[in-house]
Formats: C-alpha cells, structure tokens, sequence
C-alpha cells in the first residue's frame, strides 16, 4: 500500500491570523479572531483563539497577517506552522531613536517659550 505523502499533506486544517507576539527563536503567537452568536441573546460576540506557531525562517513580524497550517508537534505547545504571509505589516520596522529626536518632536516648556521670544511680534 502507498501512501502520496503530497494529497494528505494538502488536506491538513489551514487558518488565516494574525501575529501578535514574536516569542523566541522561530516561533510566533498567532490569533485567530472570530465571532459568534450568543447562545441566549443572539448578540454577536468577538471571541479568539491563540496558537502557538513554527515559523522556519523567521519571516514574520508583528500584526502580519499569516496564513498557518496545522502540522505534526514542534514542542510542547506548537502544533501548527506558518505556510505564506498573506499580508506584511506596515510600519513595524524597528528603528533606533535618540534623545534629541525625542526632544525634536515632543514640544516643552523651555522650546514653546524660546520659540515664542524669538518669532517677531506683529
């Protein structure tokens, strides 16, 4: 008897979320939010569930929405992986800043009164 090791793979559980936490080395959290009816009240309710996920290259980065296929147990907790990126968070890069960019941006009392005694008066 053979087994195509390809068409069982391909009928493994895949889900879409979102990343929300870089946990260690290769491994990410990943969200999947859904909603849901209240059992009595019939009011939507926003419920999710968080999985714990093997990500090989360490591609991912926070609020990327990835696409994760269940998958054979990593550790402990992991038992799904990350199979593309659907979409790459936008503004995540991690960038270093200085005190003096802080003090640039961030008005205080001594720059609005020094700006004020140097603008000409009308």
């Amino acid at each position: 008897m053979s087994h195509d090791t390809t068409a069982s793979r391909n009928t493994r559980k895949t889900i879409i979320g979102f990343v929300t936490s870089r946990s260690g080395n290769k491994s990410v959290k990943v969200t999947i939010p859904y909603k849901t009816p209240h059992p009595l009240y019939h009011k939507i309710i926003n419920r999710k569930t968080v999985v714990h996920v093997h990500d090989e290259k360490n591609e991912t980065k926070i609020d990327d929405k990835v696409e994760i296929m269940e998958t054979r147990p990593m550790s402990r907790l992991k038992r799904w992986r990350i199979v593309s990126v659907i979409q790459s968070a936008v503004g995540t890069t991690a960038e270093a800043i200085t005190e003096a960019d802080v003090a640039a941006a961030v008005p205080t009392k001594t720059t609005r009164a020094g700006a004020a005694a140097t603008e000409p008066k009308a």
